[in-house]
């Protein structure tokens, strides 16, 4: 035997040795791709932790998403990558938190070739991924197109500006301009702007995508990221922005214009989580369905809408480009039939960067990230495994890249937040503040400093416009 063959073999007797020692690991790594669960990935866009019912919204109706909550899991202490949108995503993406990942604002930047991401991943195990809605990680002619990061199809809008308007004069399906009966007047080469005459509304054509995907893979196993842009305001319509797909049943109620627009997002939104609950369902898929929804980043501010008119952040304080809670702190809800009890609740703290492990170690993937500012696996949590296997964070880490910048740290029930970055650090206990009114940075001076240490460890210097220091 030569030592090539001897290396091989060597390798051989390795990987049947780590299977053996791992016998979950065998039995889910021996499974024909085709018994792998289905993966159904809803993100929307600018959705506070207090916007649906089943997190406490009181005015508006979320009924369609109110039921995957009363079907599966409802996470309670679940974070959003970022405080704004195209870093969250990346995080999202690539399993790293802010301290690590490539982009970290918002922005032009593109992922790379070196990036791994969740659909790369699952492209690998055998799943089928499909990305239909909003990209905001890769532009026209860059690596980072959905294409290129994992995904078969794409139909969408590949920048985040583009993805602002809801009649735009063109979306992108996989690496081409699918061209729309919609004008937008001075819109941008990127496609932002504001449409003067509004023929095809996006977010109904993206679903449409989605749904014929579905209908296309019922063999599975497939991986369908839905990533609709509600309730995002037109930035570009000012404080108009609300208003772009009129006001619904809510025209009448005496409400400003802008909260009726945001009201019909919302509606909107939630009866298109309902066509694909429903569609799953009608398909028999469910009992092989995990379903996840959540949010990249907590409530906004714009186009004349005011986060507090429903109290969208819920019970915490902050909204979009903050880090206190209401900022990053989001709704997560899993359904998967037969391996989530259905009306349950977890308190276990997680983010965005802990679902690529997440995902990994329900599809037996051996492709996950590794190293500082990467995320550790809450399949346990979420499948009602045994608690003692689930491993905890030390801490979760944000860092944000606009105005003054900053950064917040959360280990255990302490939340540091230094914003503007040279500011006082202002610790909170959210076991007993979940609304951080009370400063205990000057009380609990150790862990204060504790906190600062652990930030700037977190931390590495970032690429172009994102460096904290």
């Amino acid at each position: 035997m030569n030592s090539f063959q001897l290396v091989i073999r060597s390798i051989i007797i390795l990987a049947i040795a780590i299977v053996y020692a791992f016998p979950s690991a065998q039995t889910a790594s021996s499974q024909d791709a085709s018994k792998l669960p289905n993966i159904v990935f809803i993100l929307v866009d600018d959705l506070g932790y207090g916007d649906l019912g089943c997190y406490g919204q009181s005015i508006l109706s979320t009924p369609n998403i109110d039921r995957l909550a009363t079907e599966g899991k409802r996470f309670t202490q679940f974070y959003a990558g970022c405080t704004v949108c195209a870093p969250s995503r990346c995080v999202l993406m690539t399993g790293k938190d802010t301290g690590h990942c490539l982009i970290r604002g918002n922005g032009r930047d593109n992922l790379g070739p070196k990036d791994l991401t969740i659909p790369e991943m699952l492209s690998a195990r055998g799943y089928t991924c499909g990305l239909f809605g909003k990209w905001g990680l890769g532009h026209e002619g860059s690596q980072g197109i959905p294409t290129l990061k994992g995904f078969q199809s794409f139909f969408g809008y590949l920048d985040q500006t583009h993805a602002h308007n809801f009649f735009p004069s063109f979306l992108v399906r996989n690496d081409a301009r699918f061209p729309l009966r919609n004008i937008v007047p001075g819109e941008t080469k990127e496609g932002a702007g504001v449409a003067s005459q509004r023929i095809d509304y996006a977010p109904d054509l993206i679903l449409d995508e989605a749904k014929h995907f579905v209908r296309d893979n019922t063999k599975g196993p497939f991986f369908l990221m839905l990533s609709i842009n509600m309730p995002h305001a037109n930035n570009e319509a000012k404080e108009k922005g609300m208003q772009e797909i009129g006001f619904g049943p809510f025209a009448t109620f005496n409400w400003p214009d802008a909260e009726k627009g945001f009201a019909e997002n919302i509606r909107r939104m939630d009866l298109a989580v309902g066509q694909i609950t429903d569609l799953i369902d009608g398909l028999g898929l469910a009992d092989n369905t995990l379903i996840l929804f959540t949010s990249d980043n907590g409530p906004h501010r714009e186009g004349g809408h005011n986060d507090l008119f429903f109290k969208s952040s819920g019970p915490l304080r902050g909204s979009k480009r903050d880090l206190h809670e209401g900022g990053i702190r989001v709704p997560l809800i899993a359904r998967l039939p037969n391996r989530i009890e259905p009306g349950t609740i977890s308190n276990h703290i997680a983010g965005f960067h802990d679902l690529f492990p997440t995902l990994a170690e329900i599809t037996a993937s051996a492709q996950t990230p590794k190293g500082p500012g990467t995320g550790i696996s809450f399949a346990p949590s979420m499948l009602d495994v045994t608690t003692s296997s689930q491993n905890e964070h030390e801490y979760l880490y944000w860092s944000f890249y606009e105005g003054k910048k900053g950064q917040a740290i959360r280990f255990g029930k302490w939340k540091a937040i230094e914003q503007p970055l040279g500011s006082a650090v202002r610790l909170y206990d959210l076991n007993n503040d979940i609304h951080e009114d009370d400063d205990l940075a000057d009380t609990q001076k150790e862990i204060a400093e504790k906190a600062m240490r652990t930030m700037q460890e977190a931390y590495t210097p970032g690429v172009g416009n994102w460096k904290l220091r």
